[in-house]
């Protein structure tokens, strides 16, 4: 008998072991919340991780739907631009102040409280500023929520105050349909596993695009074959991160000054 549950116990290790050796993969979808198609997305039956757009039309319902089958739930949070496009309601920008960041954060949140972290919409000027990011890093910690940069500038300050205050911060290394044709689309997923296997994780940030949605339902379920593991972002967290979502640490929601 202690044979046998030495054997399994050895057997048990083994499999752990060999799951902590698999290259993982995060797939967070972005700007989910202007169309009701985006739900086809998240009927999808893989770990897809969903950034949603607050204050849209579809938003809190994508949020509950996803939050619903277990899917992460992220808020995708507009920033300044360094150009003149439009980064949508809500948005950070860099005259602000502390008060102002922390209620537009606060009532972002709100609107999507299934939120476990936040990325940034756009954001290439409000990114790369000193003050505002401090600001909202300071927030983020506060609500015990992380990071995820989708690094739309080379100069961001994410990192910089993220570990000033303590907020977990992980980092985009691939748009996937920058251009929306399946041959793009598999040279950028062709580099995300080949990034995981080197790292033993990769994060990838695409968008509910038609073309995406097909490329995504045709080759996820090939990932077993390459030796990868699809997962939500969650996972690629580091174990002392507790995650919590925004809902559960919600403070009275006021509009901003």
């Amino acid at each position: 008998m202690r044979q046998l549950l030495t054997l399994s116990l050895s057997l048990l290790i083994l499999a752990t072991q060999a799951m902590a050796d698999t290259p993982r993969i995060a797939i967070i979808i972005d700007d989910i919340g202007y169309q009701k198609a985006d739900l086809e997305l998240i009927d999808l039956p893989f770990a897809l991780t969903f950034a949603v757009l607050p204050h849209t039309p579809y938003g809190q319902r994508a949020a509950r739907h996803a939050f619903q089958l277990h899917k992460d739930v992220m808020l995708h949070m507009p920033m300044q631009p360094a150009n003149d496009r439009k980064p949508g309601l809500g948005a950070l920008t860099s005259d602000m102040s502390k008060q102002q960041v922390h209620k537009t954060l606060q009532l972002a949140l709100a609107d999507i409280p299934y939120a476990v972290g936040i990325n940034n919409h756009m954001g290439s000027f409000y990114t790369e500023q000193e003050q505002p990011m401090a600001w909202t890093m300071e927030y983020l910690s506060k609500r015990h929520l992380f990071f995820v940069d989708s690094l739309t500038t080379a100069h961001s300050k994410a990192g910089k105050y993220a570990r000033q205050f303590g907020v977990t911060n992980l980092s985009r290394q691939v748009f996937l349909d920058n251009v929306q044709d399946e041959t793009a689309i598999a040279k950028q997923f062709d580099t995300l596993l080949r990034i995981a296997k080197k790292r033993q994780s990769a994060i990838a940030i695409a968008h509910p695009y038609p073309e995406t949605y097909k490329f995504l339902r045709k080759n996820l379920p090939k990932l077993k074959e390459q030796g990868i593991v699809l997962v939500g972002i969650t996972q690629l967290l580091p174990q002392h991160h507790d995650v919590v979502a925004a809902g559960f640490t919600a403070p009275a929601v006021s509009a901003p000054q």
